[in-house]
């Protein structure tokens, strides 16, 4: 991996930097808490890891997040896990989250699209007037701070009503999206015991209708905590017998009431995408999230009031809810309910036009597929209003980077960003006043002290290492529930570098204080001692128009040998001829590595996903090292089970 591109692909302007949110936080911090003034987002950086509590303390000023009891300290404790931040301190993520009502009320907060592409306005009046409704309802039935709440809801304006009004009274959100059947939801759900259901009757997606009444009712068989089920009828049907309706429970016009709660109280449960064994419940807290969103909303995003944030979710995956964090920082949110690619490819372009995006988030497949579809967005779309087109979910490969730049705008800015819904934020990413180079994030986010160590805890530069942070950010998890002695959150984190948190991911920190991420390091690619991750093989692969997506595992053998097999899901009409198998072998030996050229190339009728779209590496390994289904993955996280009996069958068939 060259870390010495000759020049950045964009730079911002000199106004650009002068009006940069993250800019005048620099001044303001520099006057008020001895931030450095000079020297750049670097220098600001190092101050904000080096003087932790001072940076957060800087943080809660800037963007006024109101303490109703005021804290004893930034932190109590800094162990990791485990730090206790902003003791003794009580507040409401909800308040913060509607507090535009106060100046904007006939202002839009929510601009709702669904595939016929029109969007619908919430003002922030209506959105807080529903939201005091709704929490003044669930208080009556008899939701109490601690309690659980659960959405079986498409990206639609309930489920962020029903999110912000759970958090006004305390309780603890939790969501599934409704294309994941019954037993992905139960795998979640009952694990944390909700009190509320509420739950759409179904949702259209690609063109059609699909019913959930079916699954609603197997939820409520199987939730037996359940005190109340809400009905919304998305496709327009009655509501069951002894479910409440949604349109009763919104109706009245309540002042909402925000229950003060301390700064490490829940706010909401994700999940991770359990390939194995039951999902990870995980907790993250009121403040925690609040304080962390509005650092990357409001400083790396840049967003603000006059700035309309869009990025393509579900409810299922945390980019939902760092999407509804948005209206922290007053910004009007775009949620699109419907398929990525409906009626065309470009449909996400068509969004972006329609509601005048500022912000558009992506994920770097779809960035792909627009490439290799032969969409032209800044032709056949207005998207003058698009400052920045953001990627996640997998590494945006450099042709990606050289599309959105040739095909979207010269001075678009290009923000690939890196996280995990285990700290629902980023590590690294969206920096608007650095230049962004080919292949690479801009820098590590504030307050992250991300750095890529070796196996034996050595900081590493320009080398590709485990993506690690030293220090503790306010939303990683406060705990996983059903994890009493904490023993599950330690292993996921904290067992191969005691008190620092490793992600799972290799990274290479490079001399000017970029990032490039490179896979999961638990399916990395270690051939005779030279790594690799899985995303530099499909960057290279999936340019040849022949290959639909591919999967590359590295399998250590019991004879201490090492197989490697690229499995290839081919475009229709393609073949997987000799001259198609030599195309694919030079490609990886001239631009990746000579010794990581596969040792078989494989015909697959297709690559399996996490619900959350990750292509499933580590458990089809497991699968080739001769596990069963059962041990190998948790088949209710997969989007398509059937795909990964051919890798099955393939472990018994080679013994």
């Amino acid at each position: 991996m060259s870390t010495t591109n000759p020049s950045p692909l964009w730079q911002p302007t000199a106004e650009g930097i002068a009006q940069a949110r993250v800019t005048k936080f620099q001044a303001w911090a520099a006057e008020r808490h001895g931030a450095p003034a000079d020297g750049g987002y670097a220098a600001l950086h190092r101050w904000s890891v080096d003087e932790l509590d001072t940076f957060w303390k800087a943080v809660t000023e800037f963007f006024d997040v109101r303490f109703s009891t005021p804290y004893a300290r930034v932190l109590g404790d800094r162990a990791m896990p485990g730090a206790d931040w902003f003791p003794g301190g009580t507040l409401n993520y909800a308040e913060h989250a509607l507090r535009a009502a106060e100046t904007r009320a006939d202002e839009p907060a929510l601009l709702y699209v669904d595939e016929t592409h029109e969007s619908v306005p919430v003002t922030w009046s209506d959105l807080r007037r529903q939201v005091g409704s709704l929490a003044a309802e669930l208080r009556a039935l008899g939701v109490r701070p601690g309690d659980r709440v659960s959405g079986y809801l498409p990206n639609v304006p309930q489920a962020v009503v029903a999110l912000l009004a759970t958090a006004a009274v305390g309780g603890v959100w939790t969501s599934c999206a409704p294309d994941f059947g019954a037993r992905s939801v139960l795998d979640r759900f009952q694990q944390v015991e909700p009190v509320v259901l509420f739950a759409v009757d179904g949702y259209r997606y690609g063109g059609k209708e699909h019913d959930r009444r079916e699954t609603v009712a197997e939820l409520r068989r199987e939730l037996p905590t359940l005190r109340a089920v809400v009905h919304i009828p998305l496709l327009g049907t009655e509501a069951p017998e002894d479910a409440l309706e949604w349109s009763a429970l919104t109706s009245a016009d309540v002042e909402p009431v925000f229950e003060q709660v301390p700064f490490g109280h829940p706010l909401w449960v994700l999940y991770s995408s359990g390939t194995t064994g039951l999902p990870k419940a995980i907790v993250q807290s009121q403040g925690g999230i609040l304080v962390e969103h509005l650092k990357q909303l409001g400083l790396h995003c840049d967003l603000g009031p006059e700035d309309r944030f869009f990025w393509y979710t579900s409810t299922g995956w945390m980019m939902w809810n760092f999407l509804v964090s948005g209206l922290l920082t007053g910004t009007t949110i775009v949620l699109y309910d419907g398929s990525p690619g409906y009626p065309d490819t470009g449909a996400q372009w068509r969004i972006a036009e329609r509601t005048g995006a500022t912000l558009f988030g992506t994920s770097a497949a779809y960035v792909m597929a627009c490439r290799k579809a032969g969409v032209h967005p800044s032709r056949d779309f207005d998207l003058s209003r698009v400052r920045c087109v953001a990627t996640t979910g997998s590494p945006l490969p450099p042709d990606g980077f050289r599309w959105l730049h040739d095909e979207v705008r010269e001075d678009l800015w290009i923000a690939s960003v890196s996280g995990g819904t285990d700290v629902c934020s980023c590590f690294a990413g969206a920096v608007p006043t650095l230049p962004v180079y080919i292949g690479e994030l801009q820098a590590a986010g504030l307050g992250t002290d991300l750095q890529s160590w070796d196996s034996s805890g050595k900081p590493l530069t320009d080398e590709v290492g485990e993506l690690v942070v030293t220090n503790p950010m306010p939303s990683m998890p406060i705990r996983f529930w059903n994890d009493p002695d904490g023993s599950r959150y330690h292993d996921s984190y904290f067992d191969t570098y005691p008190g620092v948190w490793r992600h799972g991911d290799w990274i290479t920190v490079t001399s000017r204080g970029s990032v490039v991420i490179h896979g999961r390091s638990d399916s990395t690619l270690n051939r005779q001692g030279v790594r690799m991750g899985s995303a530099d093989i499909y960057e290279a692969v999936e340019r040849l128009p022949e290959i639909k997506e591919s999967l590359v595992i590295g399998v250590e053998q019991p004879d201490g040998g090492y197989w490697m097999p690229l499995f290839v899901h081919l475009a229709p009409g393609a073949v997987l001829d000799e001259d198609l198998l030599s195309r694919i072998k030079g490609t990886i030996r001239e631009q990746l590595s000579p010794r990581h050229v596969p040792d078989e190339v494989i015909e697959v009728p297709g690559v399996p996903h996490t619900l959350t779209g990750k292509r499933i590496e580590v458990p089809v390994k497991r699968l080739l090292q001769g596990a069963s289904m059962e041990k190998a993955v948790n088949v209710g996280s997969v989007d398509n089970v059937e795909l990964l009996r051919f890798y099955e069958k393939l472990a018994r068939e080679r013994g």
